[in-house]
C-alpha cells in the first residue's frame, strides 16, 4: 500500500471511530497504525537524510555555498516526495556518517553508499539508484598501472571507510587515508601517492566540471558497484516504501532524466 493510501485509510478510520462510539458500535481496529505512523522516523513528518555535501556531483554546493543539490539529493527528494514527507539534510563527513545513523540521528544515508556483504550483514539497503564500475585514476604520464594488479606496492589515497579502501588493500596497495575525491586528486597531482580508486562517475564529473586534469583512467573494475540508501535494521517499513517509491521514478522516467542532467547517460539501472 502507498504511503499516500495510507494516510488516505488512517483518516477514513479516525473519522469513523467517533461514530462508532455514538452508535455502541466497536471502533475498527487500524491494522495500518504501524505504517503510518511516519515509519518510525526521527522527526514524524520528515525524512531526516545524511550526506556529504561535498562529494560532487551527489551531494555538494554549488560554487561552495550555494544550496545543497546534486544526483543522490535530487532524487531522495523525489522520493520523499512520493512518500509525502518532507526532507531535512544533515550534513556529516564520511567518517561519520554510519556512526551517526546508528545513533539514531538520521533516518537514511543518501551518499552513493556501495552494497557489499559486510554492510548488509549490519544496515538494510534499497534497491540500487546507481550503477557504475569503479576505476583507478593515475597521472596522464603514469603507464607502470593498467590493471588492479599492478597496485601491488603501489600507494593510494582513499577514505578509511570507503568500498575503495578496501578494493585498494586487496589490490595489495599501501593506503593513504584522505577525507575525500578533492584530497585523493591533490595528493596524487602533487605526486605524493600513485593512484586512486574511485567511482568512474565522479572521474567524469571531475573531468566535465575542471577541465583537463593531467590524469587518466588506468583500469576499471570488471563488477559495477551497486550504490543505493542505507537504513538501520529497523526500517523495514520505510525501506519497503522507499523501494515502491524508486520503482515509480523509474517507470516514470525521472531517474534517467536526473541521471542524464549530471552525467549525459542514465546511470540509474
Amino acid at each position: 500500500m502507498s504511503r499516500r493510501r495510507i494516510l488516505a485509510f488512517a483518516a477514513a478510520v479516525a473519522l469513523a471511530a467517533p461514530l462508532a462510539a455514538c452508535s455502541g458500535a466497536a471502533a475498527p481496529s487500524n491494522s495500518t497504525s504501524g505504517a503510518a505512523d511516519d515509519f518510525g522516523l526521527v522527526t514524524p513528518g520528515v525524512l531526516t537524510v545524511a550526506t556529504e555535501g561535498t562529494y560532487r556531483p551527489f551531494s555538494f554546493h554549488e560554487d561552495g555555498s550555494g544550496e545543497l543539490t546534486g544526483y543522490d539529493v535530487e532524487i531522495i527528494e523525489a522520493v520523499a516526495d512520493k512518500l509525502d514527507l518532507e526532507v531535512t539534510f544533515e550534513e556529516t563527513q564520511w567518517d561519520a556518517i554510519f556512526a551517526g545513523l546508528d545513533a539514531g540521528r538520521f533516518d537514511v544515508i543518501a551518499n552513493q553508499v556501495s552494497i557489499n556483504p559486510e554492510r548488509e550483514e549490519k544496515y538494510l539497503f534499497s534497491e540500487p539508484y546507481t550503477v557504475s564500475p569503479g576505476v583507478i585514476v593515475v597521472k596522464e604520464d603514469d603507464d607502470s598501472i593498467s590493471s588492479f594488479a599492478d597496485l601491488a606496492g603501489k600507494t593510494t589515497a582513499q577514505s578509511l571507510t570507503s568500498n575503495w579502501y578496501e578494493l585498494a588493500q586487496e589490490s595489495g596497495a599501501k593506503v593513504e587515508a584522505v577525507e575525500g575525491w578533492a584530497q585523493a586528486v591533490a595528493l596524487l597531482q602533487q605526486n605524493r601517492v600513485d593512484a586512486t580508486i574511485n567511482d568512474n562517475l565522479t572521474f567524469l564529473d571531475y573531468e566535465t566540471t575542471n577541465g583537463p586534469s593531467g590524469l587518466k583512467i588506468a583500469a576499471e573494475t570488471d563488477d559495477p558497484a551497486y550504490n543505493a540508501f542505507a537504513f538501520t535494521k529497523n526500517k523495514t517499513a520505510l525501506v519497503t516504501a522507499v523501494d515502491e517509491a524508486l520503482a515509480e521514478l523509474r517507470d516514470e522516467g525521472v531517474l534517467a532524466e536526473i541521471s542524464k542532467k549530471y552525467f549525459g547517460v542514465d546511470v540509474s539501472q
